[in-house]
């Protein structure tokens, strides 16, 4: 089955800024739990608009949502009634940096990385 004329769009942090041109839009944050039934509620009708691979691990293995191999395309406008979820990564330095050993060799925490969803609707 194809693709519906207004489908769920998957951005991340990056990508998001070239959606938001003319228009109307209304943005509201997410819980992951929500995230997930939205996203599983549009089932294929969906489109991912990021090729990072961090991010799709962060989805998959960290949210709890379905792995799924989504349709990539480049999206540059939403269309009026079109929505996308967002997933918003930002990365701070480690406070403490703690040496574990791994494989008989050190590693070093160096960063924490956090996520959060937003839900972004085209109104007009």
């Amino acid at each position: 089955m194809g693709l519906s004329d207004r489908p769920l769009l998957l951005f991340d942090n990056s990508e998001m800024i070239s959606l938001l041109n003319e228009g109307e839009y209304k943005v509201m944050n997410l819980s992951f739990d929500e995230a997930r039934e939205i996203i599983d509620s549009h089932g294929d009708d969906v489109i991912k608009c990021f090729t990072r691979n961090e991010l799709e691990l962060i989805m998959f293995n960290y949210l709890g949502m379905k792995q799924r191999q989504y349709t990539y395309k480049n999206i540059r406008n939403m269309r009026p009634g079109q929505d996308a979820i967002v997933f918003k990564l930002y990365k701070t330095p480690s406070s403490t940096q703690p040496i574990i050993i791994v494989d008989g060799v050190e590693a070093k925490k160096i960063q924490n990385i956090y996520a959060y969803c937003q839900y972004i609707s085209k109104v007009k």
